[in-house]
């Protein structure tokens, strides 16, 4: 089991076994075996909603103790939160599997975070680009209008 931290304070236990997968089918129509063959873990990257949705499904019986509806829970995921509860999930998920599985679905994970650590890369040096700025500026001068006098 692997805990994070909401926006709130509160910390929430993420724990990956059959009932829980039985749940996201059932609430959401996500099959979270679907992370095996790597288009679930691409849909998590891509949509933090999804991505939150799904967790709130697995800590449901916990949210319910605690009396945190899923607006709630929304409301407190953004940022280092959704971070956090990612790893927390897909850690679990990985744990889940049997061993073969499980390794192919480590492999898959670790290569997502390189590459999602070369498109921040990518990202970050195409913005420390001096030629970005000189396009920027360009483009703006290009859409200055003329000053307007009071009688115009």
């Amino acid at each position: 089991m692997k805990t994070f931290n909401d926006n709130a304070g509160r910390t929430w236990t993420v724990s990956i076994n059959v009932d829980c997968i039985k749940r996201v089918k059932a609430l959401l129509d996500v099959n979270l075996l679907d992370a095996i063959e790597g288009k679930l873990l691409e849909q998590f990257v891509s949509d933090p909603v999804m991505l939150c949705d799904c967790i709130y499904a697995i800590c449901k019986p916990e949210a319910d103790t605690k009396n945190v509806s899923d607006e709630e829970f929304g409301r407190a995921m953004a940022g280092d939160a959704i971070d956090a509860a990612t790893t927390a999930l897909l850690e679990e998920l990985v744990d889940f599997f049997p061993k073969g599985k499980r390794e192919v679905l480590a492999k898959a994970l670790a290569k997502l975070k390189h590459l999602e650590g070369k498109a921040i890369e990518v990202a970050s040096k195409r913005l420390e680009d001096t030629e970005l700025d000189r396009r920027m500026e360009a483009a703006l001068e290009a859409l200055e209008l003329p000053e307007l006098t009071v009688g115009d």
